[in-house]
């Protein structure tokens, strides 16, 4: 096997249980996925099927009850704390649904900060944040706060700063939920593009039109992978769809 065929991230038989007794809920039972250099596959499922928590646990952001996480080698369960963050900040790029802008942050700054906590000078960093944004349409809302925004214009700013650097793993969690369709596709379009460069990107998305755009669509049911389909080659337009 080459070194562009293994897997940025590889998961075995994750399992994740929250409570205990009558209060138990299996979120997760014997997930496997694995994910290569550009390839991007999407999650799909109803509300509390696990999609989220199964891009959690990719991301490190949650631990499983049972099972192994390996992010370019590195199994997240021996890491430090420390390392943990450090594997985050230069490998995993993250897009959540909520957002998480730090709300005393410019949108350049929000952009900047994973840049700068690794090392990078100001402005470099602040160049590279700047290209982000641009990228999805805001080169003009670089030095606004987050309440000066609109939640579509935030969502923007949040998949900038995930997309920004040279991250191997994208995490997206509805990227595109507050967002219009033509907005939507550019978003879409630009992910895949990361992919086309080698990045390897797990989507969690509830339109079949977004899981389209994928290579491979996971469909969860209650915790289990119900079924794994290969998706459309040639991405659809949203217009078309809809």
């Amino acid at each position: 096997m080459t070194d562009r065929q293994m897997p940025v991230i590889s998961m075995r038989r994750i399992g994740r249980t929250y409570g205990k007794g009558a209060q138990r809920v299996d979120a997760l039972v014997d997930f496997d996925l694995d994910v290569a250099p550009g390839e991007w596959v999407a999650i799909t499922g109803r509300s509390g099927s696990g999609k989220t928590t199964a891009l959690n646990i990719a991301g490190g952001l949650d631990e499983p009850t049972t099972g192994t996480v390996l992010v370019e080698g590195a199994h997240l369960g021996d890491l430090s704390p420390n390392e943990l963050a450090r594997l985050r900040r230069q490998s995993i790029g993250y897009v959540f649904q909520d957002f998480n802008l730090l709300p005393t942050l410019t949108a350049a700054e929000n952009v900047a900060l994973p840049l700068e906590l690794d090392g990078l000078s100001l402005a470099e960093a602040r160049r590279h944040a700047a290209d982000s944004l641009e990228q999805v349409g805001l080169a003009a809302m670089l030095d606004r706060y987050p309440d000066q925004m609109s939640g579509g214009e935030q969502q923007r700013v949040a998949i900038a700063r995930g997309l920004v650097g040279p991250r191997r793993l994208l995490l997206a969690d509805e990227p595109t939920g507050a967002l219009d369709d033509i907005t939507s596709e550019a978003i879409l379009s630009m992910l895949r593009a990361r992919c086309d460069a080698g990045a390897a990107t797990i989507m969690v998305t509830h339109e079949p039109s977004f899981a389209a755009w994928a290579d491979r669509v996971v469909r969860l049911r209650d915790g289990h992978i119900e079924s794994i389909t290969e998706a459309s080659a040639v991405p659809p337009s949203l217009a078309e769809i809809r």
